[in-house]
């Protein structure tokens, strides 16, 4: 099926929608969501463990709901907070082993959708279509509300 490029939010949408449910299904057994699961491939690969602010900047969400990402992560036994040594107030964010265990099928599952998104682009093709992505992200930066994305569900 191809759409028409007039309107390039529907189309983005639903390349969003297709790529998130690819993660979702891989991540099902281990009864995570793909929300849940980028969170946990962000924190693999922090050098230093985040705090929940850093993960609101990182993915442009709301303190919200990025509480309720940790908590359900917490629940399930793929992190834990600890307090930073140096701020008390601050709570850190560690991976347990259940949750590194997740990161190997992240990255595979990335891998092979992101193969398929751009199966049959020339290697100019390929660049050019990480820089228009980019601009488009940068053009929309500058709108008012940015950061005032939909919650995630309940569920997640």
């Amino acid at each position: 099926m191809i759409f028409l490029p007039s309107h390039y939010g529907h189309l983005i949408r639903i390349l969003h929608s297709q790529t998130d449910q690819t993660i979702t299904n891989a991540l099902a057994a281990m009864e995570l969501t793909s929300s849940q699961g980028h969170i946990m491939g962000y924190l693999a690969h922090c050098v230093q463990a985040p705090c929940s602010r850093d993960i609101e900047e990182a993915f442009h969400l709301s303190h919200p709901t990025v509480s309720g990402l940790l908590s359900r992560l917490e629940k399930k036994g793929f992190i834990e907070f600890r307090p930073d040594k140096t701020d008390r107030r601050c709570k850190r964010i560690y991976i347990l082993p259940k949750g590194a265990a997740c990161n190997e099928t992240m990255r595979k599952t990335i891998d092979d959708s992101e193969a398929r998104i751009v199966a049959g682009f020339s290697p100019e093709e390929k660049t050019q279509f990480i820089l228009f992505l980019n601009r488009a992200i940068r053009n929309l930066e500058t709108c008012p509300g940015k950061h005032q994305q939909k919650e995630e569900k309940a569920n997640d």
